[in-house]
């Protein structure tokens, strides 16, 4: 689940990336608005995996979640998907 609330000062939108994996015990965020570099996600008692990112307006981002290091994840509420260059998809989040 993919929540993007726009911040006044900065112009920014702050986007709040939401998985809910109760199986696993480790999940990180990578996209390009991150150079492709792990973000921890952090676990809630209520099953879900969340991290919150200020990005740029105006854009779009690919992203994909990764499971205990191993397995890829897309996002099921990702605004679209497109395939990437290892023949699967990215998710696709619109600022």
């Amino acid at each position: 689940m993919l929540t993007k609330k726009r911040m006044v000062k900065s112009g920014q939108r702050r986007v709040t990336f939401v998985l809910s994996q109760n199986e696993v015990s480790a999940v990180h965020l990578l996209g390009d608005f991150t150079d492709w570099q792990a973000r921890a996600m952090r676990h809630f008692p209520d099953g879900t995996w969340r991290i919150t990112l200020d990005l740029l307006p105006d854009r779009e981002f690919h992203f994909r979640y990764l499971l205990d290091g191993a397995r890829w994840e897309n996002d099921p509420e990702a605004d679209r998907y497109d395939p990437n260059p290892y023949g699967s998809d990215d998710s696709v989040v619109v600022t």
